[in-house]
């Protein structure tokens, strides 16, 4: 009986192998090389199946043993999986909720949403709980705006290359302007979306304080009065393409100004929160007062970051 159940154990091990190396299963192929009826092998297979499912119960891998028709054997396959773990909800739903980017008629709904899709009943209802003890204290930003459409057309813009009419309220006395822009991404930090736009037709030495600023202009999405999306192309030229994985690298505080190279000491004790924030951080080198840091960083808002570190940085 041990045997048995050696030869079995051995058996099956060696099956899901090849099954995980994508190799095919043939029912008449595997009982000739273990000596066992062909369905002795069905119950092998159901067996991984078995082990595939409680797999999926665990973690949300979605694998299962299937029959090629066409070759006539089994293979592996992986699907992906339409449900989230309770782990994966809470996990992202705190990342909303503290972001405070939306306001609560267009947050709660998608939460709510990734809430019905955990795999698990009981932990759905421990994930609902622990979220909705948050999303009772959830503070909404001052500006009241729904954003979900803006984003959605800013994205199509970029994606589509469409010139963008738009109306905005300037940060500095409220004033409203009417621009006509290339939008070439879509941004968010601390609290806000934004989006990176090439002004179109407009006098940059009355305008900008550079008007050799070679970068786009930064605009906060919620000062949007309105926007519209014309179907009117524009293109950058390849080498000229604005690449927002290396521009987002550089634009850790969304104010304008000139691409820079900084150096600063860093005397505090937490080194890793200045690396991380700014992602082309680089050590120089270490003393025994600080750490010598050289980063490369767009605009201006880096000094009042710096001045709100106090003793904790200077400036080189």
């Amino acid at each position: 009986m041990g045997n048995e159940a050696q030869d079995k154990a051995q058996r099956v091990l060696t099956i899901y192998s090849k099954l995980k190396q994508g190799k095919m299963i043939f029912k008449g192929a595997e009982s000739r090389k273990y000596g066992v009826s062909a369905r002795t092998i069905q119950r092998d297979i159901a067996d991984i199946q078995a082990f595939l499912q409680e797999q999926e119960n665990e973690n949300g891998e979605l694998r299962e043993v299937v029959f090629d028709k066409e070759k006539g054997g089994y293979r592996l396959e992986t699907k992906v999986s339409e449900n989230l773990s309770a782990r994966e909800i809470l996990a992202v739903g705190k990342i909303l909720l503290e972001s405070r980017a939306l306001m609560k008629r267009e947050l709660f709904p998608i939460i709510n949403k990734m809430v019905s899709l955990c795999a698990d009943d009981r932990e759905r209802a421990v994930v609902k709980e622990l979220l909705q003890n948050e999303m009772h204290h959830y503070i909404e930003l001052q500006h009241g705006k729904g954003l979900l459409d803006y984003l959605w057309k800013i994205e199509q813009a970029v994606r589509q290359q469409y010139f963008v009419k738009m109306r905005y309220r300037k940060t500095k006395g409220n004033e409203i302007v009417e621009r006509k822009v290339m939008p070439v991404g879509l941004m968010f930090s601390e609290f806000y979306f934004y989006m990176p736009a090439f002004i179109e037709d407009i006098d940059r030495t009355l305008e900008f304080q550079n008007p050799d600023d070679t970068f786009p202009t930064i605009y906060r999405v919620d000062r949007l009065e309105s926007l519209e999306v014309t179907g009117e192309h524009f293109s950058i030229p390849y080498a000229s393409r604005f690449e927002e994985g290396e521009f987002r690298k550089r634009v850790q505080f969304m104010f304008g100004g000139k691409l820079r190279k900084i150096k600063f000491k860093y005397a505090g004790s937490c080194l890793d929160m200045v690396l991380d924030r700014f992602p082309t951080a680089e050590v120089v080198r270490r003393e025994k007062d600080g750490v010598i840091v050289r980063a490369e960083v767009f605009g201006d808002g880096v000094e009042r970051w710096i001045r709100m570190q106090g003793k904790d940085v200077e400036m080189m």
